[in-house]
């Protein structure tokens, strides 16, 4: 049985703890490793090589901090292949799903090749008489990733990337379910450049992720994952006067208007809903479809669900994969299961025909959902769209703005004056208009409002770069001694 460890000071460390979880391989339902569980003393170990490390590390100049990066960037990009056919065999994607998830973590690495300019502060000359004022930003010390299943090479790298190149050193814990890509990404970082104990890997559950929170030489942790964990990762993590970036849950909508293309919408509405087999967080849940023309589209986006190929990713004509647990499959199941009782309509059941042999389940659709329902009220996270019809654009939005997630959110129209007017109006982070994953290039940020996020940064991008620094304000003057004496007033410029 294969054996998966920790990444510490630059090398493969085995677990001591003696505690192990089961990884799956989802598309067959067998287990295909073991991996270690760190207790709080190998959490200790990692964060120890982290802080010995950063001296250096942050006294690198950026000319070869940039170099660096360059060289993971070069290095993922060489090595993507072997990286998809890790996600495939641990989460479950098929292939292209796979290589689409590192091209999006690429985007983030590449961005941080520009830290010389990124990093860049402000110079106000003569700011008083004699007086300089200028400000530059520094990096906050040892920092803490903690990331969800569902990405396990993309998100790593929304965090790393920015983090490592500021000048700060790293401990990732990845999903105890699919913890492989992140020690291949730990090897390629040393490949790239990477001093030893700038990055490291915990693998582990809840002991791992609360040493982390409160251990007293961590400054940060960044978060992915669900909205009760998040909001207990800040809650924590702040109460240790931590700096905490958390991102949650959603159940993001889709408002389909009267004038809109159906097709593109319905072919929108198929792919947002069913990519990843729903285990995203942009995924488009529910469909608010405007009475008039809801019966059509829901037509449209039925006859697209039989097209859809569904199976491991060793064919590669499969399109969406499996499920990541059997638990989670299951409990997805459930919504379709209790979708009658709470007087909605099961459209289409993804638990007919589903391919057997691993943790699959088909497209489906529940027709009829409105907020209370328990498939509205809760997140999915799985390949289920709810439609919900509404009789108007501004009925669709009131049920936008009322519920407690505020991730993503998608309006398909040709009227562009009703466009603005939904950008201005939704009280969502991350908005698309006639594009239904809406998530940010890589030097814009990804984060939601409401309890989508925790904390007061979004992920990556600029706002990235200001979530792992600090800035410092320096006053100098360079006196005359002639002009030099002694005055006890509070200082004034003018």
């Amino acid at each position: 049985m294969k054996r998966i460890s920790h990444w510490i000071n630059g090398s493969i460390v085995a677990g001591t703890s003696g505690n192990t979880g089961k990884v799956f391989n989802p598309a067959t339902g067998t287990q295909s490793a073991e991996v270690d569980f760190a207790s709080v003393s190998e959490v200790d170990a990692a964060v120890a090589a982290a802080k010995a490390a950063l001296p250096a590390w942050r006294a690198t100049n950026l000319s070869r901090r940039a170099e660096i990066m360059f060289n993971i960037r070069n290095l993922v990009q060489a090595n993507r292949n072997e990286i998809a056919q890790m996600l495939s065999a641990e989460h479950g994607k098929v292939i292209s799903d796979a290589l689409g998830e590192i091209a999006r973590g690429l985007e983030n690495i590449e961005f941080a090749c520009g830290i010389p300019n990124l990093l860049k502060g402000g110079y106000s000359e003569q700011a008083s008489a004699g007086v300089d004022v200028y400000s530059i930003k520094q990096p906050l010390g040892v920092v803490a990733g903690i990331t969800p299943f569902n990405f396990p090479a993309m998100v790593p790298m929304w965090m790393f990337a920015n983090a490592i190149a500021c000048g700060n050193t790293f401990v990732l814990k990845p999903s105890e379910k699919d913890p492989s890509v992140a020690l291949f990404l730990a090897d390629l970082l040393q490949q790239a450049g990477v001093p030893d104990g700038v990055f490291n890997v915990i693998n582990g559950d809840k002991v791992s992720v609360d040493a982390l929170l409160n251990h007293a030489d961590v400054s940060a942790v960044s978060f992915v994952g669900s909205t009760p964990i998040a909001r207990y990762i800040y809650e924590t993590g702040t109460k240790n006067g931590k700096r905490v970036q958390a991102l949650g849950g959603a159940k993001n909508h889709m408002l389909v208007l009267p004038d809109a293309d159906l097709d593109m919408a319905a072919d929108a509405a198929v792919s947002a809903a069913y990519g990843s087999a729903g285990e995203r967080c942009m995924a488009i849940s529910v469909l608010l479809a405007v009475d008039s023309v809801a019966d059509a589209l829901i037509e449209k986006v039925k006859q697209r669900i039989p097209n859809i190929k569904v199976g491991p990713a060793s064919d590669t004509a499969n399109e969406m994969g499996p499920l990541i647990t059997a638990e989670h499959r299951d409990k997805v199941a459930s919504y379709l299961a209790g979708a009658a009782g709470e007087g909605a309509t099961v459209v289409v059941d993804g638990r007919e025909n589903a391919p057997t042999g691993g943790f699959f389940l088909n497209p489906s659709i529940i027709d009829g959902v409105k907020p209370g329902m328990r498939c509205y009220d809760e997140e999915i996270f799985g390949p289920v769209l709810n439609v919900v019809r509404v009789k108007s654009y501004d009925e669709g939005i009131a049920l936008i703005n009322a519920n407690e997630f505020g991730n993503g959110v998608a309006i398909f129209t040709r009227d562009g004056g009703v466009a603005r007017e939904f950008q201005l109006d939704v009280t969502v982070g991350m908005v698309g208009v006639n594009v239904p994953i809406p998530v940010p290039v890589s030097y814009y940020s990804f984060g939601g409002w409401k309890n989508s996020l925790f904390g007061d940064h979004h992920m990556y991008g600029p706002e990235g770069i200001n979530f792992f620094t600090r800035s410092k304000v320096v006053t100098s003057r360079w006196p005359d001694p002639r002009t030099s004496s002694v005055n006890l007033g509070f200082p004034q410029n003018r």
